[in-house]
């Protein structure tokens, strides 16, 4: 026991020599004006069971909510729910135009009104979408029942691939997809 406590004080006394020889140690105490800084002691008091609930919900920090470039990163919550959420009414309105005027939907593409109703479109949603994520709310904490964040992604992949076939077919066949 004893020629294990002396090796480990050699060995503690050897590293700090070493340390002040490299430099990475102070080797002289500071002037007898300046007295060391004092920390303030910590006092540990003992939390009652039924405190425990409190303490840990305190402790629990809150998520910071997200800046507005951390939601539209590439893998962040914002970037393919805005574009389904796009993509879905830009379908439905695409077959309901389609259906009332015959237009398919590169010729709806084409109108310069049907691009000024999509920038509006797009502005109005993508603001909508991105205020509660920058509030710190998620998209699957509001999901429930049927309705779910998850619905509402596959959805939106469903009508971005909807919208590429109607212009597909559109493309290939030379007519629109609703025929009048």
């Amino acid at each position: 026991m004893a020629t294990t406590v002396m090796a480990s004080a050699a060995s503690s006394l050897a590293f700090a020599a070493t340390g002040a020889l490299a430099g990475r140690f102070p080797t002289r105490l500071p002037a007898a004006g300046l007295a060391p800084r004092r920390r303030a002691p910590l006092v540990c008091k003992a939390a009652k069971p039924e405190d425990t609930e409190t303490i840990s919900a305190a402790a629990t920090p809150k998520p910071a909510s997200p800046g507005i470039w951390d939601a539209l990163a590439f893998s962040g919550p914002a970037p393919e729910r805005i574009n389904g959420r796009l993509a879905m009414v830009g379908f439905v309105s695409a077959l309901a135009v389609e259906a009332a005027r015959g237009d398919g939907l590169l010729a709806q593409a084409g109108n310069g009104a049907g691009l000024t109703w999509f920038a509006y479109t797009a502005v109005v949603l993508s603001a909508a979408s991105l205020a509660p994520l920058l509030q710190g709310e998620s998209a699957e904490a509001r999901s429930g029942g049927f309705m779910t964040a998850d619905a509402e992604l596959w959805n939106g992949r469903l009508a971005m691939l909807g919208l590429v076939a109607l212009a597909a077919t559109e493309y290939l066949t030379g007519a629109p997809f609703v025929h009048v």
